[in-house]
C-alpha cells in the first residue's frame, strides 16, 4: 500500500512539473529576452541583432536586450549561450564564422554547434567579393590565377578571419593558385592592404569592399554568391569567371539544445515574419545583406551542410588554429 501511495505521489509530482512547464511555454515570454552577440557594438551582426530585436520586443511585448560579448572570434559568446538555461530567454545571433568555420579549424572548442544548439532561423546571408588593387594588371580571375601559378613566391592575400581564410583556401583548391595568407586584425585593414599594394588580393564581405570598388580604389574580380549582386551588376560570379566557388556566409538565431520545441517554433515564426517586413528588408539591403528568414529545419540543414563543407576544406588545406 505504501509503495502504491509513493508511486501515485511521484506520478502526481511529475504531472505537476509537466503542467507547470507547459504553462510556462504558454506564457512565454513573460520577462526580458537577451540576445547575445559575439562582436563589439556597431558591427554587422550587432546591427542585425538590434534590428530584429526591436521588432521582436514590439511583437512579444517584452524587452529585448542586446548583450555584446566579444572575444576569440565569437567563441566566448557562443560558449556562454551553450551553457545558458534552455528557456528561450537567452538567444544567440551566430554567424558562419563561429558556428561552422571555428569547428572546422580549431582543435578544441567548448561547444558543438549541432549538439549544443538548435538553429532557429537564418536571418540573412551575404556574399564575399574577390578584389585586387585598382591599378593591378589582373583584370580577371584567370589573370590572378595565372600570376599566382607563375609567381608562387609573390602571390599572397590578406585575411582577417577564419571565414575569409577558408573561403580563399577553397578558391586556391578549386583553381590551383598558390597564395600565401597574410593575417590582418579586421576586414577594413585587410581591404586597405590591397589598396595600398601590401598584398595581391583579398576576399572580404561587401561592407568594406563595395565603396572601394565604386570609388575606384579597388577592382572586383568576382563575387562568391551564385548570382551577381544588384549593387555591382558588372562583376561576374566565381563560376562565371571560371572558378567553381560558391560561398555565402550567413547570420542566424540559435538557442540552447534543450529548449522546448514550442518555444523554438514561436521564435522561428516571429523571426520569419520580422525578416520579411518591408522596413527590415530595406535596412538589411543597405548593409549588403540578403534577408532570408528560414525555418528551423531549413536552417539546421544549411548548418549541417556547411559544417561538412568547411571541415573538408580545412583538412585539405591542413589548416588548424589554436585559441
Amino acid at each position: 500500500m505504501r509503495d502504491a501511495i509513493r508511486l501515485a505521489f511521484a506520478a502526481m509530482c511529475l504531472s505537476y512539473v509537466g503542467f507547470a512547464h507547459a504553462a510556462d511555454e504558454v506564457k512565454y515570454p513573460n520577462r526580458a529576452i537577451h540576445i547575445v552577440v559575439g562582436f563589439t557594438p556597431g558591427g554587422g551582426n550587432d546591427i542585425i541583432a538590434r534590428i530584429v530585436g526591436q521588432k521582436l520586443s514590439e511583437s512579444l511585448g517584452q524587452p529585448v536586450i542586446i548583450e555584446n560579448k566579444p572575444g576569440a572570434g565569437a567563441i566566448l559568446a557562443t560558449e556562454y549561450v551553450a551553457r545558458a538555461a534552455p528557456d528561450g530567454y537567452t538567444l544567440l545571433v551566430g554567424a558562419s564564422g563561429a558556428m561552422v568555420i571555428n569547428p572546422a579549424v580549431y582543435a578544441k572548442l567548448n561547444y558543438d554547434t549541432l549538439r549544443d544548439f538548435v538553429p532557429v532561423s537564418e536571418l540573412g546571408s551575404f556574399p564575399l567579393i574577390l578584389i585586387v588593387n585598382a591599378k593591378s594588371p589582373h583584370k580577371s580571375v584567370a589573370d590572378l590565377v595565372a600570376f599566382a601559378k607563375n609567381n608562387p613566391s609573390q602571390a599572397n592575400y590578406s585575411s582577417s578571419s577564419a571565414a575569409f581564410q577558408l573561403t580563399t583556401e577553397l578558391f586556391k583548391q578549386k583553381t590551383g593558385a598558390p597564395m600565401q595568407m597574410i593575417p590582418y586584425k579586421g576586414a577594413n585593414d585587410s581591404v586597405t592592404a590591397v589598396i595600398s599594394g601590401e598584398v595581391t588580393a583579398t576576399i572580404a564581405d561587401t561592407g568594406p569592399v563595395s565603396s572601394q570598388v565604386k570609388g575606384g580604389t579597388a577592382r572586383a574580380l568576382a563575387v562568391t554568391a551564385p548570382k551577381r549582386l544588384e549593387d555591382l551588376p558588372d562583376v561576374p560570379t566565381m563560376k562565371e569567371a571560371g572558378a567553381d566557388v560558391d560561398v555565402t556566409l550567413w547570420s542566424g538565431v540559435f538557442v540552447p539544445r534543450a529548449t522546448s520545441p514550442a518555444i523554438v517554433k514561436k521564435l522561428q515564426d516571429e523571426f520569419v515574419r520580422i525578416v520579411h517586413l518591408p522596413d527590415v528588408i530595406s535596412r538589411f539591403k543597405t548593409l549588403g545583406i540578403d534577408p532570408v528568414g528560414s525555418s528551423s529545419e531549413e536552417f539546421t540543414h544549411l548548418v549541417s551542410a556547411d559544417l561538412t563543407q568547411w571541415s573538408a576544406v580545412a583538412r585539405a588545406g591542413n589548416i588548424r588554429l589554436d585559441q
